[in-house]
């Protein structure tokens, strides 16, 4: 079973966060996740300033 992820440099931004963390081969990733229920936006950005620009951009169709 791989381990977990160690999430660093989480910052949330609206409803979205973005986070930092290396993936199982060292590379730097950095995804960006709503936490409204029901919403399922996830997605994963190999620069920070694009998990940013997505999590700024990002409308909930759930509200």
């Amino acid at each position: 079973m791989p381990a977990q992820p160690r999430f660093r440099r989480v910052i949330r931004i609206g409803l979205v966060q973005v986070a930092t963390y290396y993936d199982s081969r060292g590379r730097e990733k950095h995804p960006a996740a709503c936490m409204a229920p029901r919403c399922g936006f996830s997605t994963e950005y190999d620069s920070r300033t694009a998990a940013e620009l997505a999590a700024r951009t990002h409308r909930c169709s759930v509200r």
